[in-house]
């Protein structure tokens, strides 16, 4: 019986209006991989349809896009994940791929491993060529490692590193549309272990980040990331916590216009928030909190 191979893994990107980047991580991808790649345009209005379209003709059937009318955010990398005909996917932005080796090594350990829903990659930030900070983080996970398990327990990744097993993304859900983009990876963890999934990182795979300069404000960012840490906090956590979070976001919205906008947006999104509350199983909101105090 034949092993897993790499062509069991699909590489997934989601994005928008950044055309140039994109088309030089695909073709990354498709001179270093056998992987098959889908590519899910968020509404661009560059010519990134054009470009991709040209770039799929000429892969041999490895390239498909996928054209959205409205920008779903993150939840594009769900219409991806649909669209994956392999039991494996390696989420990649359009700043960010894979060293040539990890899908294979993401599909043997999956393999090996058949409680694990996850694996969160090390991360090396170019052009610098370091180490992302987030990584020695995760590698160092108060969640300790089970000896059964490929690597440390974690409740945390960044989707630009991070592999699935397509089962476990779509039984837990995706991406929220709730979230939109920026922090929506906290609630998908969680959901991947209330589901009873494992998530662990391996050091083993190796993802590349260089962080785009067309980009939102670091400042827009940092509000967005707030923005979702309150409606996750509201979605899955106790009480005290949600005022706790909300209290953070209402001071940061007296300080600028960003925080004030996500304060805004947080606030519509009430009604959702209350249908899909759904609190943590106390052995998972106990490894939260032991995360917190870590």
């Amino acid at each position: 019986m034949q092993g897993p191979a790499s062509t069991d893994v699909s590489f997934v990107i989601a994005s928008q209006n950044r055309a140039a980047e994109l088309s030089t991580v695909v073709a990354r991808l498709l001179d270093t991989t056998p992987c098959p790649i889908v590519v899910v345009d968020n509404a661009s209005t560059d010519d990134t349809a054009a470009i991709i379209n040209g770039m799929a003709a000429r892969s041999a059937g490895r390239l498909e896009l996928v054209e959205l009318d409205t920008n779903l955010g993150a939840v594009g990398r769900n219409v991806g994940v649909a669209a994956c005909r392999t039991p494996y996917v390696a989420f990649c932005d359009d700043d960010s791929w894979w060293m040539p080796e990890a899908p294979e090594i993401g599909a043997k350990t999956f393999e090996r491993h058949p409680s694990v829903g996850l694996l969160a990659a090390r991360t090396i930030v170019w052009p610098q060529r370091r180490e992302d900070s987030f990584s020695a983080t995760l590698a160092d996970s108060a969640l300790g490692r089970r000896p059964d398990l490929p690597g440390p327990s974690i409740l945390g990744f960044m989707s630009c590193a991070a592999m699935v097993r397509k089962r476990a993304f779509e039984e837990a859900g995706g991406f929220s549309p709730i979230l939109h983009f920026r922090g929506e990876e906290q609630l998908l963890a969680l959901d991947m272990a209330a589901a009873g999934w494992d998530l662990c990182y391996h050091p083993e795979l190796l993802a590349i980040h260089q962080p785009s300069p067309v980009r939102a404000t670091s400042a827009a960012q940092a509000a967005r990331v707030l923005r979702n840490d309150v409606l996750t906090t509201w979605l899955r956590r106790p009480i005290r916590h949600c005022l706790s979070a909300s209290g953070r976001l209402a001071v940061a919205a007296l300080r600028d216009r960003d925080h004030a906008k996500g304060a805004a947006q947080a606030v519509a999104r009430i009604p959702a928030v209350v249908v899909q509350r759904r609190p943590l199983p106390r052995e998972l909101e106990d490894a939260v909190t032991l995360l917190e105090s870590g």
